[in-house]
């Protein structure tokens, strides 16, 4: 079975390109460190599912963050991954979200932002509406009015063998200006017909020849997806002697001890006074690490 991974391939006589993502356990830890409802756990998957195929577009050493925001029950929905696809993810909600709760339910007047930034050069963000009935369509429009090319993305989760599965497809024609409008269009209806159990359970090469048996499609390496979060106690404690030392004191004394929470992956870090005496003798003396 397919998992925690992406597929680039091309379609070599329609000067058209593809990716295939197909993720379980990447997604399940997102979607674990808090008890989201389930049409947010939905619209993370989307998310999640989303960045990842934009990643795989970046032709640089980089990241790109994609953050929904609104004035809804969820105040905030974000993803973010690199070159390397490390991903993780987080949003934060209030009140009841009903299961069937769209995304504009949730978010409601809000938008999308996409943040490009490479380690080399400029960074790049964008402002998009949410126009559509969903994300897919959303990102289809910012594609047609930013990146002036033709594409077209699938977006699915669910459940698959008793495991919760994001999966999805992009095509999009190549910018040498050699592809035909009609080419795309066949490529659409093969693809609209792509099935969860599909996405969720096939390797590439057979769900691409399934979809795609008459096309000549090349088929390229593929990429392992995989959830990382670059919270640790040291990081931690780091941000703890940034923040003034009497307030530190006032806290410990009241409390006995000093808890930070990583909502990316729900690991909560605590320090002691002994710990917080020597955080701030290692700044003092220029380590400011914890041993």
């Amino acid at each position: 079975m397919a998992s925690n991974v992406l597929n680039r391939y091309l379609f070599e006589d329609l000067s058209v390109r593809g990716e295939l993502v197909q993720l379980d356990e990447a997604y399940q830890q997102i979607i674990s460190s808090k008890e989201y409802p389930a049409a947010l756990q939905k619209l993370l998957g989307e998310l999640l599912v989303s960045t990842t195929l934009l990643t795989a577009t970046l032709k640089f050493e980089g990241s790109i963050t994609m953050q929904l925001q609104g004035d809804g029950p969820v105040s905030l929905a974000v993803i973010n991954g690199d070159h390397d696809q490390k991903i993780r993810g987080v949003a934060r909600f209030e009140g009841d979200i009903a299961d069937d709760a769209t995304i504009h339910d949730m978010m409601g007047k809000g938008y999308l932002v996409i943040t490009i930034d490479p380690k080399k050069g400029e960074r790049y963000q964008g402002i998009v509406a949410l126009e559509g009935d969903n994300l897919a369509e959303v990102l289809e429009g910012y594609f047609a009015n930013s990146e002036q090319l033709k594409t077209r993305l699938w977006l699915r989760t669910g459940e698959h063998e008793g495991k919760v599965h994001a999966a999805g497809m992009l095509i999009q024609v190549v910018p040498d200006g050699t592809g035909s409008p009609d080419d795309f269009e066949h490529l659409e209806q093969l693809t609209n017909t792509v099935k969860n159990e599909e996405l969720f359970s096939l390797e590439a090469s057979k769900l691409l020849y399934r979809l795609y048996n008459q096309e000549k499609v090349r088929l390229f390496d593929p990429q392992p997806v995989e959830f990382f979060c670059g919270c640790s106690r040291e990081r931690s404690g780091a941000a703890i002697v940034t923040i003034d030392r009497a307030e530190v004191n006032d806290i410990l004394a009241e409390i006995g001890s000093i808890s930070l929470h990583c909502d990316y992956c729900g690991t909560n870090y605590s320090f002691n006074s002994a710990d917080v005496e020597e955080l701030f003798s290692h700044a003092t003396s220029g380590e400011n690490k914890l041993h």
